[in-house]
Parts: structure tokens; sequence; C-alpha cells
């Protein structure tokens, strides 16, 4: 990866996944769902990326 994507990773993406991980975790009867959601999403997004980027 490069400089900027890391940049938008680190600045963007962490933030928000830890902050949705967070909120999941505060609803206790649906937390292991939203967490399953969540992690299904995230890697979703990253074979996305990898697929359109060729792995670059």
């Amino acid at each position: 990866m490069n400089i900027p994507s890391l940049i938008f990773w680190s600045i963007f993406v962490l933030p928000l996944v830890i902050f949705l991980i967070w909120l999941m975790r505060q609803d206790k009867r649906k937390g292991k769902t939203g967490l399953i959601v969540v992690a299904i999403i995230v890697i979703g997004a990253i074979v996305w990326m990898y697929i359109k980027t060729g792995g670059h």
C-alpha cells in the first residue's frame, strides 16, 4: 500500500471500525450479531479493494 492509502486507513477506517465494535458491544442482546456483521463488512471491503486495485 502507498502512503495516502495508509493515511486513509489510519485516520478514517480504523477509528470507524473501533467505534462500531464498541457500539455493538454496548448492546447486550444483539452485540454478537452486530460484531459479526461489522466483521463481514470489513472483510468484504478489504476483498473488494484488493480485487479493484489488483493487489497494488
